[in-house]
């Protein structure tokens, strides 16, 4: 059977799916977030957008949605989705083993910036139950965002990662609720009495049930080792979780969540994450895509100063309420201010909450839409925030910490090892000095990189060594050796010509780009370049040939002929007397 391109359902389908497949690609190579790319692209293709002109170009039709109600059953799929894999990533076990960020300053900061907007709009004449599930729908902050900006290892990331986690399972109780007064806006308090006890009936039925019917469901499904049938299973599950949820009078996403959370408690919940990876992007991705095509750039900018109240208001808030939380719980002045802002702006779950409190009548439509456009903005500014906060928590480390010239930290009788550079390499070998109890003192030009490894505990200060009256201060006439760690071969021959000429029996060490750049360093006076490819290259040719079924001997040897062809072409090319140091240590079994 043929599909005609004018029908509206596949037209609009191949536009959502056509723009989620761009977007990530195409923001991706310029270092946008997808969720920035998303929302734009939503603003561009959707109805407020080049749809508002199908009228006057009919052929845009092909390309964009002119129809606003058309792509609310993408929004509900994309949210349905959503919501499933957030609850795969929660556990019972994972909670556990962070019970004390997340059910302490988690809670407090959820609840405590829930409250403080929710009391501010009441006192601007919003009925308390709206200006609750107002309030506490803004107090959410993007896990979609925040953790791939923060990660979940460094000081910001954790406290952020403890506060989303317990943002994420208290999405169940908030839907659960608000879901539960619909019936009470026109049935009165027995309705409202009946869902619940409804719903809850239903959450206890599901829950017993999956801890007994999933694990046999699944087991099934290995035994066919079917990817296919895994998949199906899953998609089963969340399906019949959403209808049983809808049938007993709540919202399908709460089914949807807790479909995710009964599976993430199974032995097989890594296997499902891994077949519905695919679909929690583009559940991300649509429901994004229709977030921007209901912003309409005109009513914005006709209405961009309450607007950006409501923006100011919400970040204001949540930055000082996680600020002071944080602060009371020892964290230092940098990381609260940076964890702070970077989770004032609203989530992409709060449009979930702001849906279903519109749903339930607890809200005007005219206030959902106004706070679906703030969140929708304090989505797209969050990268600009965590920008924001990076630099004002660099501020504040430099001002608390006293070390804003090097001088303070470089000791008068001598710093031991500088290490010039602080990436994957200059951390390192710090590490390793540190192990042996080598004092040394490194040197980074990236205020970002300075703040985070001074919050390690690292002893960095912030300089740019192409400046030659730094590299004059930092004593290496007392020095006992130079390391060279930097990601610039130009920069690194300048800075060893520079010291060589006045400190001409320093321990010099760099890293070389490739065996020509080491030459180059070794004319220019180190005492040892290391080719960063050239081991590496060694090492991988041995893996693969004793892999093949070589003799590990004649392996060995052709190595080290390898090995000494390159270092006698660097000490032609460099001129050299001796023989440049270019081995592997090897530490015997015995």
């Amino acid at each position: 059977m043929a599909l005609a391109l004018d029908n509206n359902g596949l037209s609009d389908t191949l536009v959502i799916l056509g723009a989620a497949g761009l977007v990530i690609p195409t923001f991706a190579r310029f270092r946008i977030s997808p969720v920035i790319g998303f929302i734009l692209v939503g603003v561009l293709v959707g109805p407020a957008g080049l749809g508002s002109l199908v009228g006057s170009y009919p052929w845009l039709y092909y390309i964009t949605i002119s129809d606003a109600h058309s792509i609310e059953p993408f929004a509900e799929f994309g949210i349905i989705l959503l919501l499933f894999s957030i609850g795969l990533e929660l556990s019972f076990r994972r909670l556990w083993a962070m019970r004390a960020q997340v059910f302490g300053t988690g809670a407090a900061e959820l609840i405590g910036s829930g409250l403080i907007i929710g009391t501010a709009l009441h006192l601007l004449g919003q009925e308390w139950p709206g200006a609750i599930g107002l309030g506490f729908a803004l107090a959410l902050s993007s896990t979609a965002l925040v953790l791939p900006i923060a990660g979940t290892t460094s000081a910001v990331g954790r406290s952020a990662f403890a506060m989303l986690l317990f943002e994420d399972l208290a999405l169940v109780p908030i839907i659960f609720v608000l879901a539960a007064f619909s019936p009470n806006a026109t049935g009165g308090d027995w309705a409202f009495v009946g869902v619940l006890g409804r719903g809850l009936i239903t959450v206890a039925v599901m829950f017993l049930g999956g801890r007994f019917i999933l694990p046999k469901l699944f087991a099934q499904a290995a035994r066919t080792k079917s990817p296919e049938l895994f998949l199906a299973a899953s998609l089963l599950i969340v399906i019949v979780a959403s209808l049983a949820t809808a049938a007993a009078g709540l919202s399908p996403i709460v089914g949807a969540l807790l479909a995710g959370l009964l599976i993430a408690e199974t032995d097989y919940h890594s296997e499902v994450e891994v077949m519905t990876a695919p679909f929690k992007g583009l559940a991300l991705g649509v429901f994004l895509l229709t977030v921007g095509m209901s912003l309409d750039l005109r009513q914005i900018a006709d209405n961009w100063g309450a607007l950006l109240l409501g923006i100011l208001g919400v970040i204001v808030v949540k930055t000082v309420v996680t600020f002071a939380l944080l602060k009371l719980g020892g964290v230092k002045s940098g990381i609260a201010t940076e964890t702070g802002v970077l989770m004032s702006s609203p989530s992409e779950t709060t449009l979930i909450v702001l849906g279903t409190a519109a749903q339930a009548a607890l809200i005007a439509p005219s206030t959902a839409a106004y706070w679906q456009t703030v969140t929708a903005i304090g989505l797209t500014i969050t990268p600009l925030l965590a920008w924001a906060g990076r630099r004002v928590a660099a501020q504040i480390e430099q001002r608390s910490g006293g070390h804003d010239t090097p001088d303070l930290m470089i000791p008068r009788d001598g710093p031991g090892t500088v290490i010039i550079g602080f990436g994957r390499v200059g951390r390192m070998v710090a590490d390793m000095l540190a192990r042996h109890n080598q004092p040394y003192v490194a040197v980074e030009a990236d205020i970002d990189t300075v703040t985070a490894a001074r919050r390690e505990g690292y002893p960095l200060i912030f300089g740019d060594v192409s400046r030659p009256e730094l590299v004059d201060r930092l004593n290496l006439g007392r020095a006992k050796a130079l390391i060279l760690t930097m990601d610039d071969p130009v920069l690194t021959v300048q800075v060893t010509r520079r010291v060589r000429g006045w400190v001409p029996d320093l321990t010099i060490i760099a890293r070389a780009r490739d065996v020509d750049h080491a030459a180059e360093l070794y004319r220019a006076g180190v005492t040892d370049a290391v080719p960063e490819t050239l081991e590496s290259s060694l090492q991988l040719s041995e893996a693969v040939l004793t892999d093949l079924g070589v003799a590990v001997g004649p392996v060995i040897a052709s190595i080290h002929e390898k090995r000494d062809e390159l270092r006698q072409g660097i000490k032609q090319a460099a001129d050299m007397e001796r023989m440049p140091r270019i081995k592997r240590v090897r530490v015997s079994e015995g």
